[in-house]
């Protein structure tokens, strides 16, 4: 017996040590083939290479080629740990055209994912960067900054960006239900109808005198469209400008240098450097301005302004060409090309930094405003009571009773909520004021609510704007400012 069991073992362990063996001839042999080149000339494409064939022919099943070139390309794109650059399968390479181009279907949301948890905890859900006007995500209030958290049902922090796009998308007329989260403890359904995109590029009107100019997105059509809004406020005798970029994501670079052009004679716009030579350059104004050097302009900024936004309000800034109010802007200081690979899949990369015309870049940083104004937002001690508030869908209700509901009603209807529900009086009209311009289009400018369109017009009414650009700062100065008063240990 015990002979017997002595053969069992021994035999057991053969097999197991022929196992082993076996594993480590396989991996020895991989690990041969992939290093069959010196290892100083760092040849990692032919290890890689190599080990795509290995499981082409190893694998276990058979392996479709296409799914492992995706892994690998999503896979090094991501090793960056940079949030704008990315691997684009052929259907975000499409949406990507589509959205450049101004025109495409869905929901209307400007959206980024981060790629792991938050430092402060917070999974990787979809984050709102900002709503397209006209679209079903502005018209049911969603806001940049808002978290998507759930796609009909399903939470989004296990989705890809492609998955989430895929289900963000779809045929006009049918709904999406999504779970936003808005601060720490507000969250909400809204329910979708999605419909074809076609981003506006920007809205312009009068406010007596001031030509008022909403740049929504830059496209190739933006400075066209801009250069024919400030043509026509000429021909109306406008004595001064609001350029409005609030929760503009950006665009196109070339864009943002030709609306500069307009405003700019000569010297710097923006400059971008990268360790590549080839990406170092330095975007300068023609002599194409068709606004007087001494015409009065305040733009307005918030945390929604992006990128090419960042590019006009800080080049007007250095250049001392505009007056900056609102809250300060998003900081994307980053430049992104983006190239087809493998088909009609494509990859897009951070190849540069930008850099205003006062040399600072302004990434993970913003643009702050010459003058903050904020408008007033719920805190984690009323958010229940504006849950409530959402939940009991009394501000729709009024809406329906009242479609043309005048001034006077809505702030006697603000009043009653205020009453009831303890919420800010200028939040509450806000609400009313979306939900009313759900179902018409959006005016291009709404002078009675918007305390940050307030401000700008009382600045440019005031008789004191030449003071008040002596005092403004460019962001070299501000940024050495800031170093002097919180220097860096050593």
């Amino acid at each position: 017996m015990n002979k017997l069991s002595e053969k069992k073992r021994i035999s057991l362990i053969w097999v197991l040590s022929g196992f082993v063996l076996g594993v480590v001839f396989i991996v020895f042999s991989v690990q041969a083939e992939a290093q069959s080149l010196p290892v100083s000339d760092r040849n990692y494409p032919s290890f890689i290479q190599n080990v795509f064939d290995f499981i082409q022919r190893n694998y276990v099943e058979e392996v479709d080629a296409q799914k492992l070139f995706e892994g690998a390309m999503k896979g090094m794109l991501d090793s960056l740990d940079d949030p704008h650059s990315a691997f684009l399968p052929a259907r975000e390479y499409e949406d990507l055209h589509d959205t450049t181009s101004g025109r495409f279907g869905g929901v209307g949301l400007y959206i980024s994912k981060p790629l792991e948890t938050k430092s402060d905890g917070t999974p990787p859900y979809v984050e709102v960067s900002a709503p397209i006007e006209d679209t079903p995500g502005w018209r049911a209030g969603i806001n940049p900054g808002d978290l998507i958290v759930e796609i009909d049902g399903e939470a989004t922090d296990v989705l890809s960006m492609d998955t989430v796009l895929s289900r963000l998308r779809g045929v006009p007329g049918t709904d999406v239900k999504l779970l936003i989260r808005r601060g720490a403890n507000l969250e909400f359904p809204v329910t979708l109808t999605r419909a074809v995109i076609e981003v506006p590029v920007i809205k312009h009107d009068m406010i007596g005198d001031i030509g008022y100019i909403r740049i929504i997105t830059f496209t190739p059509m933006t400075v066209r469209r801009t250069r024919e809004a400030l043509e026509e406020f000429k021909k109306n005798n406008y004595k001064s400008l609001v350029i409005d970029l609030r929760n503009n994501p950006g665009g196109l670079l070339d864009a943002a240098v030709g609306v500069c052009e307009l405003f700019l004679e000569g010297g710097t716009v923006v400059s971008t450097k990268s360790r590549i030579p080839a990406e170092n350059k330095n975007y300068t104004a023609g002599n194409r301005s068709i606004v007087p050097k001494n015409m009065p302009v305040v733009i307005l900024i918030n945390r929604g302004s992006a990128s090419a936004s960042e590019i006009v309000a800080g080049a007007m800034k250095d250049r001392g060409r505009a007056y900056l109010v609102g809250e300060k802007t998003f900081g994307k200081g980053s430049v992104q090309r983006v190239f087809p690979v493998g088909g009609n899949a494509g990859f897009r990369i951070t190849t540069a930094r930008y850099f205003t015309p006062s040399d600072v870049n302004i990434d993970k940083i913003g643009i702050p405003p010459d003058r903050e104004v904020f408008f007033p937002e719920f805190s984690s001690d009323n958010a229940d009571m504006l849950k409530e508030l959402m939940t009991a869908n009394v501000i729709p209700q009024f809406v329906e009773k009242n479609p043309k509901a005048t001034n006077t009603q809505v702030d006697n209807f603000a009043k009653e909520l205020n009453a009831k529900y303890k919420l800010d009086i200028t939040l509450l009209r806000r609400l009313i004021r979306n939900e009313m311009n759900r179902t018409v289009i959006a005016p291009v400018y709404d002078l009675e609510y918007d305390i940050q369109l307030q401000e700008a017009v009382n600045i440019l009414r005031s008789g004191n704007f030449i003071q008040l650009m002596q005092s403004s700062k460019t962001l070299k100065a501000l940024q050495e400012e800031a170093e002097t008063a919180f220097p860096l240990a050593s």
